[in-house]
């Protein structure tokens, strides 16, 4: 079970990176508001894996499923709002 596990992690890997590659830049926002998407979902079904009463293996990958989720959702909220500000008029108050 483990070996099939790998195997599909590895494939996911080079078709992610293969997908990323070809996206041109004027779709990095909309790619960026989906893996935000994406890693609140993977939030959620991480707290279901990391809360069960028995502690395993799974614990542990759920909680480094919720923080690595967490930090790319945060991270990718940051950069759309500075970016959102870079497009905004000016600063009221400021002349």
């Amino acid at each position: 079970m483990l070996i099939i596990g790998l195997y599909v992690f590895v494939l996911a890997l080079f078709l992610g990176v293969e997908v990323i590659t070809k996206v041109p830049p004027t779709l990095h926002t909309p790619l960026m508001s989906g893996a935000n998407a994406i890693s609140g979902i993977t939030i959620v079904g991480a707290l279901g894996c990391a809360t069960t009463a028995a502690f395993s293996g799974h614990n542990i990958f759920g909680f480094l499923a919720i923080v690595l989720a967490t930090v790319n959702c945060v991270g990718g909220f940051v950069v759309t709002d500075r970016m959102l500000r870079m497009f905004g008029g000016p600063a009221k108050g400021k002349n």
